[in-house]
């Protein structure tokens, strides 16, 4: 661990001056006064500093040389279209953009809402936010109407920016009834909305509210209004990512624009281990935090190409889709969640498929956005001939890796189950329920010793309370990442579980309370509990349990399918929420607390034991009855 433990040790001795010098591969209208502002607990990095994080991703690389290289390919497996846009191109379409948002207004410190597909006009909403100092909102566009409506409500976007239709395997899923919807049920209302209409779904617009993305491009290019970037301080809000909340209100993430360069710009290299001019390419979508960081911004502060794939890993047409536009485009790293791979694994266990392909260019595979199973890195390494796979551990939250094998600075051996060690800027540790840390291999609560790094959230969109209460509260002096796991001796990590109600469907971080209250409001339900258990194929699924008003005489498993329905209308398809059981009663401590960990051990085969607190033990075993009736116990 040599060069790494250098360059962590550097960091630890000085971080103010560690991340200094890091910022000079920033560039800013004006330097910092203050590296590290700390007040009453909270951080502010680069207090003082002036820049713009479009012209950090665009401007700059086209003034230095860059504008011929290719900036943003787009690939659509739904389509069989790929389109490239040079640095020069995407800054002409952003900044022809920004000039469509001034002409509706927008300017500095407003908020807009992005509602969008994978397409390139989602990259090109984002930066020419960016460029103006307006703070956007991307909503991932499988959102249904509801949970649009409460993003809308906290966010208070001044204008929103959309799509007719997105497309899944098989079928086209029009957003603009959606976001109709969804405007029509939030107190707040929106002044504007621009539609980006495809060709697959023309959608009805509204007189006097929503405006054509193509008409309104073309406004502002014959009127040459193509503004400049605007200086933003660099602890300004660059952006506003929703994140689920353990209640099932949604926490709104703050990224700043100074933090989120330095941290951005250093992982590239650093982290994965990628030079200015390199194919990168991150198998998420924008709506998620890794489609901010690493489809959108990361690459373009490096000067790389970036890959914006509309598709699924299998299906579009089969499982040979990644390996297609690694060898097509010449990707030298790719990053996706470990659900893609198991899934490439059911269709093509043997790997037959890479074999069509050139993967001369392709070096490493990162994983991250739920636990990567050994099994599943395992069979990556050997589809992919003994290259490198890399499991890597971050959140929302942090905006880019917390502990990862540093590939830029050193590989290290793999451990397979841990994503590694602690990267400059996270002093990770391990504690109990008091605070105190535990040693080696001991589980315990994660937590990193204040203050975050830059990049890191600063604090929640106009809810510090919360941000204190649901981050800093519990452990003083700590963040708290509300995942369990432990420490070996070498210092590699193990991130076990999460130590509250959010589970991890295929790398989407969803409540389950917030499903628990999309039931609890079903006619016939009295109370419900939903837990996740363990899916080979998503990592976690969730599974509901109903317990039915007296008197309800319907049969279950009508009321059953409706509960399916209501989270499908609800949360969206990405809950992937498909069994719901009726059950007579559910377990609880005295105090009421509904034991779901101990049903979810149940459900996953865990070892359990009968908490003390229990009110009535036989409970217990008629939710193993019914989990064994319906084949969901492991074991």
């Amino acid at each position: 661990m040599g060069r790494y433990k250098d360059t962590y040790e550097s960091w630890k001795r000085d971080p103010e001056g560690f991340w200094a010098e890091a910022a000079k591969e920033i560039d800013w209208f004006k330097p910092a006064t203050q590296v590290l502002e700390e007040k009453n607990g909270l951080s502010r990095w680069f207090a003082g500093a002036e820049t713009n994080t479009c012209w950090n991703a665009l401007d700059r690389h086209v003034k230095g040389g860059r504008g011929d290289q290719a900036a943003l390919i787009y690939d659509s497996a739904m389509l069989g279209r790929v389109k490239k846009f040079t640095y020069a191109e995407l800054l002409d379409k952003v900044a022809t953009f920004a000039g469509v948002l001034q002409r509706h207004g927008i300017e500095k410190g407003d908020r807009v809402l992005i509602y969008m597909p994978m397409v390139p006009q989602a990259v090109v909403a984002m930066l020419a936010c960016a460029r103006l100092g307006a703070i956007h909102s991307v909503v991932f566009g499988g959102f249904a109407a509801k949970e649009l409506a409460t993003r809308i409500d906290d966010a208070k976007p001044k204008l929103i920016v959309s799509a007719s239709c997105g497309l899944e395997p098989g079928r086209v899923v029009a957003y603009k009834p959606l976001l109709d919807k969804a405007i029509e049920m939030s107190a707040h209302k929106v002044g504007a909305t621009i539609i980006f209409q495809r060709e697959m779904e023309k959608a009805a617009l509204v007189a006097g509210r929503d405006f054509d993305w193509k008409e309104e491009m073309d406004k502002a290019a014959e009127a040459g209004a193509k503004p400049t970037c605007v200086p933003v301080a660099a602890t300004d809000p660059l952006y506003v990512l929703y994140t689920s909340g353990t209640t099932g209100k949604p926490k709104g993430v703050v990224r700043d624009n100074g933090g989120h360069m330095v941290a951005l710009k250093w992982s590239m290299k650093n982290v994965y281990d990628i030079d200015p001019g390199d194919v990168f390419w991150a198998a998420s979508d924008v709506g998620w935090v890794v489609g901010h960081s690493y489809i959108v911004y990361a690459p373009l502060f490096h000067g790389c190409t970036t890959i914006l794939f509309e598709g699924k890993p299998v299906g579009t047409p089969d499982a040979g889709t990644f390996w297609r536009i690694i060898a097509e485009h010449g990707v030298k790293a790719l990053f996706t969640a470990p659900t893609a791979f198991r899934a490439i694994r059911k269709e093509d266990p043997k790997a037959e498929l890479v074999g069509k392909y050139d993967l001369s260019k392709f070096e490493v595979l990162y994983l991250a956005g739920e636990r990567a199973d050994p099994d599943t890195i395992q069979w990556a390494e050997k589809a992919l001939s003994g290259r490198p796979v890399i499991d890597h551990w971050w959140q929302t939250e942090t905006g880019w890796p917390m502990v990862s094998n540093p590939m830029g600075i050193e590989r290290l051996p793999v451990k397979y189950g841990s994503p590694s060690v602690a990267l400059p800027g996270y002093d990770i540790h391990v504690v109990d329920e008091a605070g105190r840390q535990v040693g080696p291999n001991t589980t315990g609560a994660i937590v990193v010793k204040l203050p975050l790094p830059p990049g890191c959230l600063p604090t929640l969109w106009e809810n510090e309370a919360g941000f204190r209460e649901s981050y800093l509260a519990e452990f003083p002096g700590y963040y708290k990442t509300a995942d369990a796991g432990f420490l070996d001796e070498d210092g590699y990590l193990y991130v076990m579980s999460r130590t509250d109600d959010i589970i991890n469907v295929a790398g989407h971080r969803l409540s389950t309370g917030g499903m628990e209250e999309v039931l609890a409001e079903h006619p016939d339900v009295a109370e419900c509990a939903v837990i996740g258990i363990a899916d080979a194929m998503k990592g976690q699924v969730p599974v509901g349990f109903l317990v039915l008003n007296a008197g309800v005489d319907r049969a279950a498993a009508e009321i059953e399918a409706e509960a399916v329905q209501m989270i499908r209308e609800r949360i969206g398809p990405v809950a992937a929420f498909k069994k719901a059981m009726v059950v007579k009663r559910l377990p609880k401590t005295r105090s009421g607390k509904v034991l779901r960990g101990t049903m979810r051990k149940i459900a996953d085969g865990a070892e359990w034991s009968t908490p003390a607190t229990i009110d009535d033990p036989a409970i217990l075993d008629e939710i193993t009855a019914t989990l064994a009736e319906a084949g969901l116990v492991k074991g």
